[in-house]
């Protein structure tokens, strides 16, 4: 179970993104309007949401001295922010845009508390663009994944392989599509696939699965 705190300036915003959060991965630890009213429960807590990217300096100084909280941000101006996150020594970070649908908060939570980072298709295509050591390997230089498989993203993957959906991936593993949301971002960023299509491929041609 996933622990997160939500800091937002209004009850609505709040709510709303407690509502949107809450699942069967995620508990709901608190929620403030102040940034760092989380200090108190700090070591009960996974991730930090910040609602609006105005209170984010007063957020990171908070966490500065404690790095232990990873943080997803909601915003639709990220170029400000990724510079200031990525300076910052947390276990994982993300930012994701303020429209984000319920899956999209939740699985963003999940994978930053992994120690993921997680980021929009064209702000991440951005940030390759602007920082060349962060230019992707190619698959055909790509002898194996820079972080290996587990044995259960493995199975998503054969399972994907089989042109199974999310929800029917969940049936035939006993978990929830929340989780196998997170586990397809985690093979995807480890195979460096731009696709489920994209991610069979690289594991077949990398031995990972067999069609």
């Amino acid at each position: 179970m996933i622990r997160v705190f939500i800091v937002a300036p209004t009850p609505m915003m709040q709510a709303g993104l407690h509502t949107l959060l809450t699942s069967e991965d995620i508990y709901i630890a608190g929620a403030s309007a102040v940034p760092d009213a989380f200090l108190e429960n700090l070591p009960a807590i996974d991730v930090v949401v910040v609602a609006d990217d105005l209170q984010l300096n007063a957020v990171t100084n908070a966490l500065v001295n404690t790095p232990t909280a990873a943080l997803v941000v909601l915003t639709n101006n990220p170029e400000r922010i990724v510079p200031l996150l990525q300076s910052l020594k947390l276990p994982g970070w993300g930012i994701v845009p303020l429209d984000a649908s319920a899956s999209q908060l939740q699985v963003a939570a999940m994978a930053v508390a992994q120690g993921m980072v997680i980021l929009p298709a064209v702000q991440s295509q951005w940030l390759y663009e602007i920082s060349p050591a962060n230019t992707a390997i190619s698959l055909d230089t790509l002898e194996s994944p820079s972080e290996a498989l587990t044995p259960r993203e493995r199975e998503v993957l054969e399972l994907i392989s089989q042109g199974l959906s999310n929800k029917l991936i969940a049936r035939a593993l006993s978990i929830s599509e929340h989780t196998v949301k997170f586990h397809i971002s985690s093979i995807s960023t480890k195979l460096g696939a731009s696709s489920r299509t994209d991610a069979v491929r690289r594991g077949v041609r990398l031995g990972l699965i067999t069609l």
